[in-house]
């Protein structure tokens, strides 16, 4: 502490200037305070700290979260699905990632502090947060309840809030989020049933719902992983009239059909596109490869068919001709995720088709090797790390 500056004064003023001083520098309510704000647990998780973090190279460190506010919540973690979005942000494949980066935004537990301006989530309640954490909620695409399209979108992690504090994900112990982007999750639902959902399960279900998937209509998933499970999932609880499933081999066919399809085209197979020539309606594009043969999928639509594009490749998708779309009056598109009001929508409507993802519980110990798993393929369909102990303390 900085050595006081006092008036020429008295002896009794230079002792009460001296007083004072001490007592602004040493009030104890400033330490209450402090000790209010801090949390009783530690922020900690995986962290990858530079682009070799998806070869089982994440650290557990200590962090720290975003600046707490009366709009947010704490997150006990019990789960937390693993998306390709985590590994291409490992990787820095979208972009410069901000090292170090706790990736995860699937997250599911919880609430343990609640701040005093959330309304719709009280502490004890199980809620969780998806891909995003903020947004201007401000602007026409907010106002219109599209936050996912603001321009000032907030990632779950791998973002900054506007007072310059980062965003951290899942594969953690705690996670702080404003409450505005915290969903409960309905009985009905398990925790770790839910956790992949929140950005797996609604990056399809958006664009099925909000372009006609349902009775009368034949619906395409191209990729049968992580998210092209969900699609075939989602499109079968919608009542389509027909769900195709698109790979590239015959490899996931059985599982395909258990999870929903009712027709299955290889692309490896010689004239598949002109064999199931016009024969869709609607195609949800959950790959994430460079090399997909897209001029072959719009082969597939019908007149006035879309194509939805929501698998985000590290490089530009393949050209195309033109009049693949002209020909045909079609559409091409994409959609990103879906708001705080979509998830919850999607939660009660799992519920209400009893629509359950396949997953593979994974411990959060072993997240490393999850990751590594995940890259190589070998997820069937949805890896979700578990924090053993919270979720046997919720189980207690």
């Amino acid at each position: 502490m900085a050595p006081a500056k006092f008036p020429a004064s008295s002896a009794t003023e230079r002792i009460l200037t001296l007083t004072n001083h001490l007592k602004e520098s040493l009030n104890p309510a400033d330490d209450i305070h402090k000790a209010k704000m801090a949390a009783p647990y530690k922020f900690q998780g995986w962290l990858g700290l530079d682009k070799d973090a998806t070869k089982g190279k994440m650290v557990w460190q200590e962090y720290e979260p975003k600046t707490w506010t009366e709009d947010d919540v704490d997150i006990k973690i019990t789960h937390c699905g693993i998306c390709g979005s985590d590994l291409h942000t490992l990787r820095s494949g979208w972009g410069a990632t901000l090292y170090p980066c706790c990736v995860g935004h699937e997250v599911a537990g919880t609430a343990v502090k609640v701040g005093k301006n959330v309304k719709h989530i009280k502490v004890g309640d199980r809620c969780g947060v998806g891909a995003q954490s903020g947004s201007c909620l401000d602007c026409e695409e907010c106002a219109d309840g599209k936050e996912q399209h603001c321009r000032s979108m907030i990632g779950t992690y791998n973002g900054k809030y506007p007072d310059g504090s980062k965003s951290y994900g899942g594969y953690a112990d705690y996670c702080r989020a404003p409450g505005h982007f915290t969903v409960k999750i309905p009985d009905g639902l398990t925790l770790e049933e839910a956790a992949p959902m929140l950005c797996g399960g609604i990056t399809t279900f958006s664009p099925l719902v909000n372009n006609g998937a349902g009775p009368g209509k034949k619906v395409g998933i191209v990729g049968v992983g992580g998210l092209g499970h969900f699609g075939l999932l989602w499109a079968k609880a919608l009542g389509c009239d027909e769900v195709v499933a698109i790979s590239r081999s015959t490899s996931k066919k059985e599982d395909a059909m258990k999870i929903g399809a009712t027709k299955f085209i290889a692309t490896e197979e010689a004239g598949w596109n002109k064999k199931n020539s016009s024969s869709l309606d609607l195609i949800v594009s959950t790959v994430s490869s460079p090399d997909m043969p897209l001029a072959g999928y719009l082969q597939l639509l019908r007149t006035n068919g879309q194509f939805i594009q929501v698998g985000a490749p590290e490089d530009n998708i393949p050209a195309f001709n033109a009049f693949a779309l002209i020909a045909k009056g079609c559409k091409m598109g994409g959609s990103c995720i879906g708001s705080p009001k979509d998830i919850a929508n999607m939660l009660d409507f799992a519920v209400k088709k009893q629509v359950h993802p396949w997953i593979q519980v994974r411990p959060l110990k072993d997240a490393n090797q999850a990751v590594v798993d995940m890259e190589a393929g070998k997820a069937r369909y949805r890896y979700v790390l578990q924090n053993e102990a919270h979720a046997a303390a919720l189980k207690a």
